[in-house]
Formats: structure tokens, sequence, C-alpha cells
């Protein structure tokens, strides 16, 4: 039995029964942390991001961010009975990372598309999602 007090004082969580966002790639440790938060008290929503598509808008099946990610993401949603919504960043990310990283490795550097993605996608567009489905954390 987990000791609900003691995790969310460690982890510096939110007041119980507050809205949270979990963003879901698919593996074990969002899913784990999804099941957790809903275990303990709170309303969770899980999101994976669409990075990419193929010519005919279809998610990639290799990669990162693939369309087997994002259904083993919607099936842990639906065995937790969470809401679960996969946010299309493709334009987003498109302009912001590889745009970006073409633009850096032409000109001989080596840019870190994951840190970019984290700045301009992660962090920018997603926070504001967060905030669009009225999620307290």
């Amino acid at each position: 039995m987990i000791n609900t007090e003691k995790f969310k004082k460690i982890n510096n969580l939110p007041e119980i029964g507050e809205k949270v966002v979990v963003a879901m790639s698919g593996g074990v440790d969002s899913s784990v942390t999804a099941a957790l938060l809903k275990y303990i008290g709170y309303e969770v929503i899980g999101v994976t991001m669409q990075l990419w598509e193929g010519p005919n808008g279809e998610m990639p099946e290799t990669g990162c961010c693939t369309a087997s990610d994002s259904e083993d993401a919607r099936k842990v949603a639906a065995k937790l009975d969470i809401p679960y919504y996969v946010l299309d960043y493709t334009e987003s990310f498109s302009d912001k990372v590889v745009d970006n990283f073409i633009d850096m490795y032409a000109q001989g550097l080596t840019p870190n598309p994951c840190v970019e993605c984290n700045r301009s996608v992660k962090f920018d567009h997603f926070l504001k999602q967060a905030k669009k489905l009225n999620c307290d954390k």
C-alpha cells in the first residue's frame, strides 16, 4: 500500500483531487505515473504529442512518437479509465526543431533536437494545452 501523504510530500505533488495532465509516451514511466496519480486521487488526463507525420498525414511506424507508441498510451488510458488525447504538434515540431536542426547542421554545428523540442514544443505548446484542459498541473 502506498503512503499517499508521504508520496505527495516527497514528490511535491498538487492537492489530491486536482486535475493533472500526463504526457504519455506509451512507455512504462509515463504509464505508471498516470496510474499512480489516479490511484492516489488525482483527476488525470493523458496526452500524446504527435510530432511527425507521413506524406498522407499518418503517424510514423519507426522512430520516436510512432503510431504503436500512441496506441500503447491509448490502451493504458482506457485501462485506467482516463481521458486521452493525441495533440498534433507536427507543424510546430517541423518549424522549431527540424528546420532549426537543418539550418544549424548546414552551418557545421551539431544541434541537439531533443533539447530544442523540450524548449519550444513540450514546455511551450504542451503547457499551454494543459491550461486549456483546465489542468492544475
